[in-house]
């Protein structure tokens, strides 16, 4: 790799990070095509990605997205750091095998003592039967789990299954005004075309075909076998297009995978190396955007755990002060975070009043008077697409204790 070069402030950073999360300025874009160059959203609240979007995207409405799930364009499900992302199909057939190593290895921390004693590939056989044809919970695969298990923690069977296989999480749940419980079924049958049932209709379980082989010899609830050494080059790509400039800790930080220096160095001349704030070594694509760090950002407002704030090891070209990122309850719509001058800077919530909507803008800092009007614009913006046609209130809150 070639020696570093150049020197980035963490303005810098911050307004190449910005210009690559499509947060300068709106961007016209197709959803679909935003989630593959962001590499995925987070999605843990079911409706965030759609204020994620909006946020991003020129004229984007909640139809762009629910289309896109429901004909199954993009999926939900768990990826990085093992937890729920929006991705797009490809990405996440490209991608699962390569993280299938860290869900594994979590699944045996937090369940490991619970299953002893348990076969993991019967239960993953058993459950792959199971999730063919149909949709289940996690409470619905306990049971039916427990009817071959009896003298096992029904919850950690269950866990052990959608830990162990490569699963969706199916619509209605991250559907725009609708709900719906986490409901899981084979991603190899979900992007096949074979839906199943409505998740509070399950249909009667086929039995476990039995292998051609024993052991971990593959089956129907399989994703194609990657290349998983270029599956992991993508991967750093990938990032350093949505995220970069950035770290090695960075990306590891981000994709919960270890080990990625040696991916870096494989990809050699492909990623330019640049100095960081503190004289260290940061990656990016050689022809990657870098606007000039004097360049204005709008206020922006993120939903709850938006990927810009969890995505690095070190978070200060986006978060100044110390605070954890918060991950409140609710579906992902109604409370979130607010980037003044590219840096968070304030929290946000929506609460239904009889009369109208209020927009609580809670600030860490205090603000210029100009900062405030544009606050307030993008907010009314903000609660037009959340309730169209609403006349809101919009509050600011005295700055917080820091």
């Amino acid at each position: 790799m070639p020696s570093t070069t150049g020197a980035l402030t963490l303005r810098a950073l911050n307004r190449a990070t910005l210009d690559r999360q499509l947060l300068l300025r709106r961007d016209p874009r197709p959803a679909g095509a935003a989630v593959g160059h962001l590499a995925g959203l987070q999605a843990q609240a079911p409706l965030a990605p759609y204020v994620g979007l909006w946020t991003r995207l020129v004229g984007f409405r909640p139809e762009h997205l629910s289309t896109l799930l429901a004909e199954r364009s993009v999926v939900r499900a768990h990826l990085m750091r093992n937890t729920v992302h929006l991705v797009t199909a490809p990405d996440f057939v490209a991608f699962r095998p390569l993280f299938q190593p860290r869900i594994t290895r979590a699944l045996s921390g937090s369940f490991g003592r619970r299953l002893a004693g348990v076969d993991l590939a019967e239960i993953r056989d058993s459950a792959a039967a199971l999730l063919t044809d149909r949709a289940l919970t996690r409470p619905q695969l306990s049971s039916e789990l427990a009817a071959r298990w009896p003298d096992h923690d029904p919850a950690a069977l269950a866990y052990a299954a959608t830990h162990l296989l490569p699963l969706i999480q199916v619509p209605p749940r991250g559907l725009w005004g609708q709900t719906g419980p986490a409901a899981f079924t084979l991603a190899s049958a979900w992007l096949a075309g074979s839906a199943p049932p409505e998740p509070d209709q399950p249909g009667p379980a086929r039995p476990a075909a039995a292998p051609d082989q024993p052991g971990p010899a593959r089956t129907a609830a399989d994703l194609p076998s990657p290349d998983l050494a270029r599956a992991a080059e993508q991967v750093v790509l990938r990032y350093l297009a949505a995220y970069g400039p950035a770290s090695v800790a960075d990306i590891q930080a981000w994709s919960g995978l270890s080990r990625l220096r040696e991916v870096t160095e494989r990809l050699g001349p492909r990623l330019r190396p640049l100095a960081g704030p503190d004289g260290a070594e940061l990656l990016d694509l050689p022809d990657a955007p870098r606007p000039d760090p004097g360049v204005p950002a709008p206020p922006r407002f993120l939903p709850a755990y938006d990927n810009l704030l969890l995505s690095f090891a070190d978070r200060r070209r986006v978060i100044p002060h110390g605070r954890p990122v918060p991950l409140p309850p609710g579906h992902g719509a109604t409370t979130g975070t607010l980037l003044i001058d590219g840096h968070w800077q304030a929290g946000w919530k929506i609460s239904a009043h009889p009369d109208r909507p209020v927009l609580d803008i809670t600030l860490f800092t205090p603000i210029a008077a100009r900062d405030e009007e544009a606050i307030a614009a993008e907010g009314a913006r903000l609660i037009e697409f959340t309730a169209p046609g609403a006349s809101p209130d919009i509050r600011f809150i005295p700055v917080a204790d820091s």
